[in-house]
């Protein structure tokens, strides 16, 4: 099948500054060689005495990212590694977007960090609220693009609300926002659907954002990922911290996901899933429940804060989303272990109403 790949002006996309900057050269920068066992590395100003700990990193994370590569199919070269999710988002607005000039959409209810991450670095965010049944208003996205316009977020499975965004409307964007779009699929491991990474090739601008905190379980390393074309990830590599990637994280990380554990443990949260869903349809608090495709439950309580209060008051903490956008009297719980899981379903039938 003949691919038609959608260009657009990167150079055009890129902060000023960043286009003339030279990026910071550590020394294991200008030597890469780093499993020669004969060599006396005396360049980086390190501890000499062997500990497991005492050398940098590796900068580019060239390990991870072979065994990253085998996982998800796509080349080295289309692959960032960062300091968890945030950090790869962060290092977008810096690259892309011109403080107090510059903006960017995001479709609430979504991920409050692009919220937190626009407002550092100065950059306009401008709100485009789901449709009701949590999907992008395409039509008043286009419409709120203008020259400034970078990047697009879309979150997908997404979070608060656990659904995916439908494929036409995506295809959309891709095809008439010259800008880029960002397809954080923090959950996508726990969907049904397909991920966008087989994609890359067909749009310029196109940018993927995975994590390995969710279906991975690897929360406390904080490894996120970005998948794009080459030419964004130079940019990318050029602005990023030298060492951002600490050598235990890089190390665990590798080791984990030599083995399969994860993915039978992805099963089982989906069929757990279905469980907490069908003790949520029978409870008489819960007022509609929204469907997931990810490792938590959205649903409408009769008055959210009486109900978290009553969870918690039983040892059991969930999200109240009450404040998001279109989020009235909704919280939010998250998948636990079968025992933890258990315990849900035992509190649902005796919670009390208002």
């Amino acid at each position: 099948m003949e691919i038609n790949v959608k260009n657009v002006n990167l150079e055009s996309l890129i902060r000023e500054n960043v286009k003339t900057m030279r990026p910071y050269s550590s020394a294991r920068d200008e030597f890469n060689e780093l499993n020669n066992d004969d060599m006396i590395f005396l360049d980086a100003n390190e501890n000499p005495f062997e500990n497991g700990l005492n050398r940098y990193p590796d900068p580019h994370q060239k390990a991870l990212k072979e065994v990253l590569s085998e996982i998800k199919n796509i080349s080295v070269q289309n692959i960032l590694v960062g300091n968890g999710s945030d950090e790869v988002l962060d290092l977008l607005f810096r690259a892309f977007c011109e403080p107090n000039i510059d903006n960017v959409i995001t479709l609430p209810p979504t991920y409050g960090m692009y919220s937190v991450l626009a407002n550092l670095n100065a950059i306009q965010n401008k709100k485009i609220i789901l449709t009701d049944d949590f999907q992008p208003n395409v039509n008043s996205i286009l419409n709120r693009v203008n020259e400034n316009t970078k990047i697009i977020f879309l979150c997908s499975p997404n979070n608060p609300t656990g659904n995916t965004f439908s494929e036409e409307s995506i295809l959309r964007i891709l095809n008439e926002f010259n800008g880029l779009v960002v397809i954080d699929e923090a959950y996508i491991e726990f969907s049904d659907k397909p991920t966008w990474l087989k994609r890359i090739s067909e749009f310029e601008n196109l940018v993927i954002v995975q994590t390995l905190s969710k279906a991975y379980g690897m929360a406390g390393l904080r490894l996120g990922l970005l998948f794009a074309s080459q030419d964004i990830i130079t940019v990318l590599e050029k602005i990023k911290p030298p060492y951002n990637v600490n050598s235990v994280s890089q190390n665990l990380a590798i080791e984990k996901l030599a083995s399969l554990k994860y993915i039978y443990e992805i099963e089982d949260i989906k069929k757990e899933r279905e469980k907490v869903m069908k003790a949520l349809v029978r409870c008489k608090i819960v007022t509609e429940i929204f469907p997931s495709e990810t490792n938590f439950i959205l649903f409408r309580v009769d008055n959210a804060t009486f109900q978290y209060n009553q969870f918690l008051e039983n040892g059991i903490v969930v999200r109240n989303r009450s404040n998001d956008s279109l989020c009235r009297s909704c919280l939010r719980i998250s998948i636990g272990t079968k025992e933890e899981n258990e315990k849900v379903i035992e509190l649902l039938k005796n919670l009390k109403n208002v």
